[in-house]
């Protein structure tokens, strides 16, 4: 029943199998809270580890830790493996698995840095209006343009204030750039600051080679991130996995159509990516899904309704897993009818009809057969997993991520010269010129009051030489206001930092 070239699901009137050479096809996990999603993403990556395939997936309860530990062998679950005819393949082990936390609390940090996120998906994470998004394109092409590393928050901040002093020279070469603008930017900032986006950015980053390892026996490492604190914050969180997700189009190479995938990604509460998102941010992610598949990364999208995944990114998810959907209001009974017409249909039952009645554990399943049709529905008991189901132990945790292939290389943070300090100093330079031009004027002050008092010819000649003209003026005092605004908002800054540091 277990193939070398095939991940079993369950059975129905016949075993269920996802083939490996369509892993890269995509697809959907669908139902209820509390049908057996979990599971059933579960067992997709227990399948994929053992085939060789990488697997990254986020944690959103907690209880997906579970595969990073061997199961047990409950009653329950031996009925289970022996109504579904696995019997004595059934077997218990612990898979390989790399804990991962934004927050660094219960995995590896994750970070990546200002730059490298962008200004579309960072747009998106500020929840940015068109104008303001415009104002953020800005600040990047500044940034390129002079040389300023944008690595975390406070880079960007540091560059706003240094926008908002040089407006009049911006908006001249740039584009307009508002004042109101910018104080929407900044206070989206805060914002997500205090949902911890904070830790987010920085370094070092994240590299795609870390989510992509398999062990010395050749099993798939299972990267899992913790999300149950995450999901506080579900733009970072939707903003994460899609910067993520176009990292890895934008760094594997082309493999065409593999024998297995290079890796498969599991976007757990897959909505959050696409609630109130703009058209164009969905036709984006439509074209990086379209086009990872040739990169050899399967995308499989996990949420509660067919309907919260846009219907041209619902096309390209050819195999499905779908658990019991309830229909008690005319958007559910909708709901229903939709995920019912995406299924090959079968004769032996009514896929409208089956959906509503399906029990905890069960699914209809339909995956890729050769030449990549879809296989005729079946009514699917899915087999339970080998790992063990539901979380960890705290302990058992801390013990894995010590004996992690990547311990030691993202737990410590780094803070190179990057925006922030580069402006600091320009700022500290110019109030150094501002100062030392102060006492320069002072000093030919005080030359030509004695001028005037002893040498009355050579003083008319002298404060000829030395008298600004008003543009002069004009200019020093918009220097001086520059610099003294840049200058107190990085005090400001270096003060958070410290007291975040204790």
């Amino acid at each position: 029943m277990l193939l070398d070239d095939k991940i079993y699901l369950g059975t129905s009137t016949r075993p269920e199998y996802l083939a490996l050479k369509y892993g890269n096809r995509h697809g959907l996990i669908t139902g209820a809270t509390g049908t057996g999603k979990t599971v059933s993403l579960q067992i997709m990556a227990e399948g994929f580890s053992r085939a060789g395939v990488p697997v990254f997936c986020a944690d959103v309860k907690g209880d997906l830790s579970g595969i990073a530990v061997s199961g047990e062998g409950k009653d329950f679950l031996l009925k289970r493996a022996a109504d579904i005819g696995l019997g004595d393949e059934y077997d218990f082990k612990a898979f390989p698995t790399i804990f991962w936390d934004l927050f660094g609390r219960q995995g590896h940090p994750v970070r990546t840095t200002v730059s490298e996120m962008g200004a579309l998906l960072l747009a998106r994470m500020l929840d940015l209006n068109d104008t303001q998004e415009g104002v953020l394109n800005i600040a990047f092409k500044l940034a390129d343009d002079e040389g300023l590393l944008l690595l975390d928050l406070k880079d960007l901040r540091a560059l706003l204030v240094e926008i908002q002093g040089r407006g009049k020279e911006v908006s001249v070469k740039y584009g307009n750039v508002s004042t109101a603008s910018i104080g929407a930017i900044q206070r989206s900032l805060l914002v997500l600051e205090q949902q911890g986006g904070e830790n987010f950015f920085g370094e070092r980053a994240m590299e795609i080679a870390d989510l992509m390892r398999t062990t010395s026996d050749g099993q798939g490492y299972i990267s899992v991130l913790a999300a149950d604190e995450l999901m506080r914050a579900p733009r970072l969180y939707a903003t994460f996995l899609l910067w993520l997700l176009s990292e890895l189009f934008e760094e594997l190479p082309e493999v065409g159509n593999p024998d297995k995938p290079k890796l498969v990604f599991f976007f757990d509460e897959a909505h959050l990516l696409f609630d109130d998102a703009p058209k164009a941010l969905i036709d984006k992610v439509e074209q990086v899904v379209k086009l990872v598949r040739s990169k050899g990364v399967g995308v499989y999208f996990v949420t509660q309704n067919p309907m919260d995944v846009p219907e041209p990114v619902l096309a390209q998810l050819g195999n499905r897993v779908q658990h019991a959907l309830r229909a008690y209001t005319p958007r559910e009974q909708k709901a229903v009818r939709v995920a019912a017409e995406t299924f090959r249909p079968n004769p032996a039952f009514s896929t409208e009809e089956v959906i509503t009645q399906l029990g905890t554990g069960e699914a209809l399943v339909s995956t890729l057969e050769e030449k990549g049709i879809p296989a005729m529905v079946g009514r699917t008991m899915i087999r339970p997993p080998s790992s063990r189901l539901g979380p960890i132990l705290p302990e058992e945790r801390r013990n894995i991520i010590a004996n992690s292939p990547v311990a030691g290389l993202y737990d410590t943070g780094i803070d190179r010269q990057s925006a922030f300090e580069v402006l600091a100093d320009r700022a500290r330079q110019k109030q150094d010129a501002e100062q030392r031009q102060q006492i320069e004027d002072e000093r030919e002050n005080r030359e030509r009051s004695y001028q005037k008092d002893h040498e009355p010819s050579r003083r008319t000649t002298r404060s000829r030489s030395s008298r600004q003209t008003p543009t002069e003026a004009a200019i020093n005092s918009l220097a001086r206001t520059v610099a003294n605004r840049l200058g107190n908002a990085l005090v400001r800054g270096i003060l958070g930092s410290l007291k975040r540091g204790r």
